[in-house]
């Protein structure tokens, strides 16, 4: 017997037809390493490491850029170019893999900084985490769950990293990227196409797992460790065929594109989707790894905001976003471009007092 049967019926709010990226926020770290740093940790050099990466520099956080800080300064830039703060959020999603701790989580910390009182959830899909926390504010909104969610991606790979591994440490660098996404009566995100490829998990990931290192089970330190040619030949052949699957999905054609925003791994992984997918000439890729690095779930974030910066697209133009990585993880989506929040509000947080 259904409940309308029984004499009642679950009320469900009015929806909106879509949501759309407001604005954005991003917070890069203060110190900038070249690659000639890099080879006082491992034997290689400028020349190999950009043929290989396309990486020039990238930037590493210091003590005092937390995790919860960098998210947080990222996310005040966002909310101010939307014109809202905390109190106006009903949903904070953080996407991150270098989050320590189970509970509470760094989105429950980083609520508590901004002053929100909806939902926080802690998503983690490696460096596809900001496209899948991406098609969650999406599905929230046009479900009437909420009406403006906070995006954010944030890592500090640096507490993970290998410092003595010659075939990943070159590769990463922190930073945080964060944009609201608010209800719109025209919608501004298209559809996902998402996966997950688990059965080849152990092309990437990090050892010991972070749980483990914060229940104090294991002795040492977690470390990321990549099989690099594995997770090339995975990306190249896989993610052409996911982008393609969100432009079908969207409705659209590569040719209406103005930008293709996939994560920063890898300039010949990002070279090869490219050729692979035939984007015409005016799409811009964006190229932020050169000097951001890997920033795995902030990738996508400060890539849009590295092309939008520079002024080599505009507000509301469409862009194809792809995130992929460890899991194997990937999504992707066309969205329209949101705005720049002001530059002086991505400030790192001052030191919270100490309470007893």
């Amino acid at each position: 017997m259904s409940g309308t049967e029984k004499g009642f019926e679950i009320r469900l709010p009015a929806t909106p037809r879509g949501s759309r990226l407001v604005s954005l926020g991003a917070y890069r770290p203060r110190r900038v390493v070249d690659n000639a740093e890099i080879c006082t940790f491992i034997e290689s050099s400028d020349e190999w490491i950009q043929q290989r990466s396309g990486i020039a520099e990238r930037r590493w956080a210091a003590d005092d850029e937390t995790l919860v800080g960098m998210a947080e300064a990222a996310s005040r830039q966002a909310l101010a170019g939307a014109g809202l703060t905390g109190a106006d959020i009903d949903l904070v999603l953080l996407a991150t893999m270098t989050g320590f701790s189970t509970t509470p989580t760094s989105a429950n910390l980083l609520q508590a900084a901004l002053g929100t009182r909806g939902g926080a959830l802690e998503l983690n899909s490696a460096c596809a985490g900001f496209t899948y926390a991406l098609a969650v504010a999406d599905q929230a909104i046009r479900a009437g769950n909420a009406r403006n969610v906070l995006v954010v991606g944030a890592e500090r790979i640096t507490d993970i990293m290998n410092f003595h591994d010659r075939t990943t440490m070159f590769l990463f660098g922190d930073g945080a990227g964060a944009v609201v996404v608010s209800a719109a009566d025209e919608p501004g995100i298209g559809p996902v196409a998402w996966g997950s490829w688990g059965e080849q998990s152990e092309a990437l990931g990090v050892l010991p797992p972070l749980a483990d290192v914060a229940r104090g089970l294991a002795a040492e330190r977690p470390l990321l460790f990549q099989k690099g040619q594995s997770v090339f030949r995975w990306a190249v052949t896989e993610m052409p065929r996911t982008a393609a699957k969100a432009l079908e999905l969207a409705g659209l054609k590569a040719e209406q594109l103005a930008a293709f925003v996939p994560h920063q791994a890898n300039i010949r992984i990002i070279d090869a989707m490219t050729k692979y997918m035939k984007l015409p000439e005016h799409v811009v890729v964006a190229d932020d790894l050169r000097h951001t690095g890997n920033t795995s779930a902030a990738s996508v974030p400060l890539a849009m905001e590295q092309v939008l910066s520079a002024g080599r697209v505009q507000p509301g133009d469409l862009a194809l976003l792809v995130g992929f990585g460890g899991g194997l993880s990937h999504a992707a989506q066309v969205v329209t471009l949101p705005t720049l929040g002001p530059a002086g509000a991505s400030r790192l947080p001052e030191p919270a007092p100490l309470a007893f």
